[in-house]
């Protein structure tokens, strides 16, 4: 099972598995032979069948977010939670830690086709796929206690501690061309008459 080591109930795919530690790095080629695969929770399973699923009746803010607690687990934080900064060391780990899992990986010949014929790509997808649902799942659960009137976790907290919030203009980085002089209208000049 693959899962992450500082949330033992959250899922990951098999590129995060093999840069969280050393232990997934060197499993890499376990994982391509389709020998350890990950296991997807049941919250999951449950999204992945129809993310948009909502349960007969007028569901209370104490069921959503009884709903939403299995996403969590399975997922990780949601974008609306603050999360702590990655150290410099931290992204240097899985730089390497990648490094291994691709030298440990290359010493399977035709690793792409070993990883089609036993099925590990395709479950890759699964997990994939699976995970996109819960993502899905959770937002239309959020969605559903925003309209209803609930608090947060059963709504998005709608802020993000310390997120500077990005300027989408679109500007050139140079001029591209000069400045029109005051009282035209942008338009260029006359060529001078050939000689």
């Amino acid at each position: 099972m693959t899962t992450s080591a500082k949330a033992p109930e959250r899922v990951q795919t098999t590129g995060q598995a093999e840069r969280e530690n050393l232990k997934g790095a060197v499993g890499a080629p376990l994982r391509d032979l389709n020998v350890l695969r990950t296991k997807i929770p049941a919250a999951l399973l449950e999204a992945l069948a129809d993310p948009y699923y909502r349960p007969p009746g007028k569901l209370s803010c104490d069921e959503l977010v009884i709903m939403i607690e299995p996403l969590d687990a399975a997922l990780g934080s949601d974008l609306d939670t603050p999360r702590p900064g990655e150290a410099m060391r931290d992204r240097g780990k899985g730089t390497a830690l990648g490094f291994v899992a691709g030298a440990t990986s290359g010493a399977i010949p035709f690793r792409s086709w070993v990883r089609k014929l036993t099925g590990a790509e395709q479950h890759d997808s699964y997990v994939t796929d699976a995970i996109t649902a819960g993502a899905v799942r959770r937002g239309y659960l959020k969605g559903l206690g925003e309209a209803h009137g609930c608090l947060p976790p059963a709504t998005p907290s709608h802020t993000l501690n310390g997120a500077p919030m990005l300027d989408q203009t679109l500007r050139p980085r140079y001029p591209t061309r000069p400045a029109s002089a005051p009282g035209s209208r942008g338009e260029t000049p006359p060529a001078d008459p050939p000689r």
